[in-house]
Parts: C-alpha cells; sequence; structure tokens
C-alpha cells in the first residue's frame, strides 16, 4: 500500500459512522475550511522561518485538509481524490503546451502571458466572461485588492486610483499601509471590512466600464 493510500484510508475510517472518530464525522465543508485557510498560512510562515522540518509537517497538515475534503466529496458522491489529481495533472498538461506539446515559450514573462491567457480562456469555458470573474470572495481583502486591480490593468480597465506624486519604496507603501492600519483602530473601524467594502465598489465600478465598451 502507498503512503496517498494509506492515508485515504485513515481518512475513510476517521470518517466511517461506525466507529470513526465523533469529531470528524461532525465536519462539513464549511467547518473544515477555516483550518484548510490556516494550514496554508502556517505553510507560508515556515517557509519564511526556513524551518524545514516544519515546512514538512505543515505540508502534510495541508495534504490532510485535501484528503479531508475528498472524503466528504466522495461520501456525498461528487467526486474523490482520484478525481482532483487528475483534474490537476490534466490542468498542468494544459497550462504547459511549451513542455508538453509543440508551442514556443522562451521567457518566464512569455510563459506567465501564455498562463494569463489560459487562464482566461478557462474562465470563458465556465460561463465567467469579465476580468473581475473567478476572484475568491474569502482572499484577505489585501491580497484580493492587488488581485482586481491586476484583472482590470490586464483587460485594459482604468484603476481608478491617483497617480502617485512621487516613486513609492515597498517601506514607504508598508508604512502608509500600517497608518492606515493604525488609523482605523482608533477610529474602531475594521480595516479588513472596510477593505473589503473597498473593493466590492472597485470591483462594481470596473464591471461598469467593461459594460460600456
Amino acid at each position: 500500500m502507498s503512503d496517498v493510500d494509506r492515508l485515504l484510508e485513515i481518512m475513510a475510517r476517521l470518517r466511517d459512522p461506525r466507529g470513526g472518530c465523533p469529531w470528524d464525522l461532525e465536519q462539513d465543508f464549511a467547518s473544515i475550511a477555516p483550518y484548510t485557510i490556516e494550514e496554508a498560512y502556517e505553510v507560508d510562515d515556515a517557509i519564511r522561518r526556513g524551518d524545514f522540518a516544519a515546512l514538512r509537517d505543515e505540508l502534510g497538515d495541508l495534504l490532510l485538509q485535501v484528503v479531508f475534503h475528498a472524503q466528504m466529496a466522495r461520501e456525498a458522491r461528487r467526486f474523490d481524490f482520484g478525481d482532483v489529481v487528475r483534474g490537476i495533472c490534466d490542468k498542468l498538461v494544459r497550462r504547459h503546451p511549451h513542455v508538453f506539446g509543440d508551442a514556443v515559450v522562451e521567457t518566464a514573462r512569455a510563459q506567465t502571458d501564455s498562463w494569463e491567457r489560459q487562464k482566461s480562456a478557462e474562465r470563458a469555458a465556465k460561463g465567467e466572461h469579465s476580468a473581475m470573474d473567478g476572484v475568491p470572495l474569502g482572499l484577505p481583502a489585501l491580497l484580493r485588492a492587488r488581485k482586481l486591480v491586476s484583472r482590470a490593468a490586464r483587460a485594459g480597465l482604468a484603476d481608478g486610483a491617483p497617480p502617485a506624486e512621487e516613486p513609492l519604496t515597498p517601506q514607504r507603501i508598508g508604512e502608509m499601509l500600517f497608518s492606515a492600519a493604525a488609523r482605523a483602530s482608533r477610529a474602531g473601524i475594521d480595516p479588513e471590512q472596510a477593505l473589503r467594502d473597498a473593493n466590492a465598489a472597485y470591483e462594481a465600478r470596473m464591471r461598469e466600464l467593461e459594460s460600456r465598451r
């Protein structure tokens, strides 16, 4: 039995109504999702600290989240772990025609452009036609803001941001963000929610611009 098969068998046993773990049996996709996000952050933390022993353990915890979701989907007869693996294998081959096909990509930038075209085609195939479609609402607000602005720029939409009066260094940007968070705290405002609201307004504005083209 492979290590992956053993892990799948353990997860199935934990979810077995006859003798499984009561806590595992009570869970569903929504209740497990926060743990999945937390484990991804712990992987990031281990990488930033350069702790490879911790990284090995955290990657295992993250893999468990994938297996947990796949087991619940299997029980609901929606998909299973094998479907997840086949899906990502197919996607990697499809998005790398220069490796698995005859396309020619000579630079990392060209690969990024090719990747974005592939993703755009995939979104269109799923009925997502706006540049704003498919940006997960569950992302941290600052990360989602960056993705929305990047999508708008690639689509040739004005991002609505005033031009900087002077070049901004990463340190200066960090200071501005920290200052905004501090001011929000003093005002009793949740900065994460405030930025989520700003994201929603920006997204609506970009969709309106798209509709006029």
